[in-house]
């Protein structure tokens, strides 16, 4: 409903779909550039795209896969452009009292944050694209194989070789 008002020109409805959706979008934006100010540009680029592109949008899918591939397809221009080195800076800070607060847990958590950022920066990008919808933003395989255009199987497939990748590389993490 409300992207049917916003492709009518209705901004208060547009607004309310940037508000509901921009957070998870960012998160998928930084994972797969792994800059914020790169994942903030890209996210803004797509609501900017999608605000054109509102009366072309079909409602065959819903508002939320359609963001999910415009984003999907400006990130990857923008790694074509210059591939920057995969961070994973949305890991969540500790809190004050918390275990991992101290200094050699923190170094610990550092350090397999850093070798989990350069094993997703190993994965081919169908991969890594497939993991963070999945594993970051919660996706159904229906979804994801709408966003990256392909099959639901070819998805699955991606997954698993995306999970036995991380796995061995994480294996002296565990």
């Amino acid at each position: 409903m409300l992207a049917v008002r916003a492709a009518e020109g209705d901004e208060d409805s547009f607004a309310i779909l940037v508000r509901r959706h921009g957070s998870s979008l960012l998160t998928l934006a930084r994972c797969m550039l792994g800059s914020p100010q790169d994942a903030e540009e890209a996210v803004q680029d797509a609501f900017v795209s999608a605000w054109r592109r509102l009366p072309e949008y079909r409602h065959s899918a819903e508002f939320r896969t359609w963001m999910y591939r415009i984003t999907v397809n400006r990130c990857l221009t923008m790694r074509r452009r210059r591939p920057p080195p995969l961070s994973l800076d949305v890991v969540v800070e500790p809190a004050a009292g918390d275990a991992w607060s101290q200094p050699a847990r923190s170094a610990e958590q550092d350090a397999a944050t850093a070798a989990l950022s350069r094993a997703l920066a190993e994965l081919d990008v169908g991969q890594r694209i497939c993991w963070i919808l999945r594993e970051v933003e919660g996706l159904p395989y229906k979804e994801i194989a709408h966003v990256t255009r392909t099959s639901e199987p070819t998805v699955r497939g991606r997954l698993f070789r995306a999970r036995r990748s991380l796995q061995e590389a994480m294996g002296p993490w565990r």
